[in-house]
């Protein structure tokens, strides 16, 4: 079987978010999370039968963002939720839901199955692993993200191999 795993595009994260959202949304090129943002981030772990297959990073403005977006709440949410350098439960359970969808960004036919493992939110312990990956180069794709109405932020996603 050939190497099927790929990198989503930044037109396929794009077209994602503004199905998911329901608003508009602009991506570009962007600068990966930082060492010193990985304690505020939102982490997804996605794994290919329980080896890790990739790792997302969203810096804390981005989960925040997408997370009022999704539920439908005002933008205020979010940029309390910034300002407390905290995701708030409500927005961490919409996030979590985000990560799965985002799930189907990483599955190709031919290919293994990816599922989502589990989501780190800010301020748990975050795998020296999944640590690792979002901090190295290597196969990744790292991109600015900006919500209509709301705000954005970073999004990094990083394969394991």
């Amino acid at each position: 079987m050939s190497d099927v795993s790929v990198l989503p595009g930044t037109l396929a994260v794009r077209n994602l978010f503004e199905d998911l959202l329901g608003r508009e949304v602009t991506v570009g090129p962007g600068e990966p999370i930082s060492a010193e943002e990985l304690p505020t981030a939102t982490v997804a772990i996605f794994t290919d039968s329980l080896k890790t297959y990739g790792v997302l990073g969203m810096d804390l403005s981005l989960a925040a963002n997408a997370g009022a977006a999704l539920g439908l709440l005002p933008a205020g949410a979010a940029e309390d939720s910034i300002d407390e350098e905290q995701l708030f439960p409500n927005l961490a359970e919409n996030v979590f839901e985000l990560c799965n969808v985002l799930t189907s960004l990483l599955n190709r036919k031919g290919g293994p199955h990816i599922k989502l493992y589990q989501v780190v939110y800010p301020g748990d312990e975050l795998p020296e692993d999944a640590r690792a990956y979002l901090l190295a180069l290597g196969r990744r794709i790292d991109i600015a993200v900006e919500i209509n109405r709301y705000g954005g932020g970073k999004f990094s996603l990083a394969l394991a191999f």
